[in-house]
């Protein structure tokens, strides 16, 4: 099957798959990941590993509007709003998560070595501190939910993301240094890894504020969103481009791009709608060939790995949580649940683990870091909406039960059933 026919039927499984997911109010993101995985190389093989290679590109460029729309929600207004208390419990949870992580799988490898590298540690760690922020909304839409737990949470899994990429940026540069077999030096530690991050939030910028000018240039909203996808276009290629010794980050430029163009523009939401429309059919694409590079073959031999990830990233999310509220005096409700409803992980973790896939010096250790961090996906996007919804019901701040679509389904049709056997009857 050549690569078109295969992405078309990549997306046809994914819309199936979708409609699926709703009747169970799962969010979009499982089913399009379960969809790749049916037809990956290692189920129907509608997608082989050389159809994936000829359109990996298409998982570069869904980042990099992955990273955008993140930058796109972070106006200096409104972080300046929001105030140091979510700041600091923000900041808390994400290290935690990361520490938490890092300690247990360095205590799996000094028991069995060969299970895990040093590079793997340190990208599942960073890996660790993305949310998602998608499977939150909807449980916080659904059940109208209101109270100091959902006022919190709201902004916390909006800043997260953010700081995860930074932390990301940081462990990415130090595992493509270990394993292309480099010296660590304080040189690889931190001055490349600073200079990554200052050169790609640097050129983001620029890019962002020659964004918003274009804007001003072109008025309609197709020119606009020519724009838009020209500038993101550029982004991740300079990303293929070395300068002053270092790659930058696609996802950090990217979300820089989106942070200075909302900021220079004060109808930038109204601009930013048009993208929002258009990237949709990527992300799905992107979902489900992350879901083909699933690995099935691996889980067996990951699964220590996989097992130790969830629980202590979950333990890391809780305690950074706990502690933030604690050291911000927030509310009891903030402290006792705020965490169990970060667990949620779907769109920039998985965005961090095809960066891994996507670089050649980590090729080596790709396939483990992708299957891990899907396989977490699925586990956290079952269990995680569920979870949020039990918190935000016991700390009392959900006002509306809802009923799964499948539920109401099911009534409806037992209703005309009953219905129509009445008026048999008559």
């Amino acid at each position: 099957m050549n690569a078109i026919l295969g992405v078309a039927l990549a997306m046809v499984f994914g819309l199936i798959l979708n409609r699926i997911m709703k009747l169970f109010n799962l969010p979009n993101v499982t089913g399009y990941l379960i969809a790749g995985i049916l037809v990956g190389p290692y189920c129907m093989n509608f997608l082989n590993e050389n159809t994936i290679h000829d359109i990996s590109f298409i998982t570069t460029i869904a980042l990099g509007f992955i990273a955008f729309s993140i930058g796109g929600e972070f106006k200096i207004e409104t972080i300046k709003k929001l105030g140091g208390k979510v700041i600091t419990i923000t900041v808390l949870q994400a290290i935690c998560a990361v520490v938490f992580v890092m300690t247990a799988l360095f205590v799996v490898q000094a028991i069995k070595p060969e299970l895990i590298s040093t590079p793997v540690i340190l990208i599942l760690s960073a890996v660790a501190t993305a949310t998602a922020p998608a499977a939150t909304l909807m449980v916080v839409r659904q059940y109208k939910a209101r109270g100091p737990v959902t006022d919190t949470l709201l902004p916390v899994v909006a800043l997260d993301d953010a700081i995860g990429l930074i932390v990301f940026a940081i462990c990415f540069g130090v595992a493509k240094v270990l394993a292309g077999g480099g010296a660590l030096t304080a040189k690889t530690i931190a001055l490349l890894p600073l200079l990554e991050i200052v050169l790609s939030l640097g050129i983001g910028a620029v890019l962002g504020v020659i964004l918003a000018f274009l804007c001003k240039l072109f008025k309609s909203r197709a020119n606009r969103l020519c724009c838009i996808v020209c500038i993101v276009f550029i982004a991740v290629g300079l990303c293929q481009i070395e300068i002053l010794g270092v790659h930058m980050s696609s996802l950090l430029i990217c979300m820089m791009v989106g942070a200075a163009f909302t900021n220079c523009r004060k109808d930038a939401i109204i601009i930013l709608d048009g993208p929002e429309r258009w990237t949709p059919p990527l992300f799905m694409l992107f979902f489900v060939i992350s879901g083909a590079e699933l690995n099935l073959n691996q889980i067996p031999y990951i699964g220590v790995i996989g097992v130790v990830y969830i629980l202590f990233r979950s333990f890391g999310k809780y305690f950074g949580a706990f502690l933030g509220g604690a050291v911000t005096k927030a509310d009891k409700s903030v402290k006792k649940y705020l965490g169990i409803t970060l667990l949620p992980q779907a769109g920039v973790a998985i965005g961090m683990a095809q960066t891994v896939a996507n670089e050649p010096v980590l090729q080596s250790v790709a396939s483990g870091v992708v299957t891990v961090v899907l396989c977490a996906t699925l586990v956290y996007e079952l269990v995680g909406p569920l979870l949020t919804k039990m918190c935000l019901k016991a700390a009392g701040e959900i006002s509306e039960q809802g009923k799964l679509p499948i539920v109401s389904l099911i009534e409806g049709l037992r209703s005309k059933f009953q219905k129509k056997k009445a008026e048999e009857k008559e």
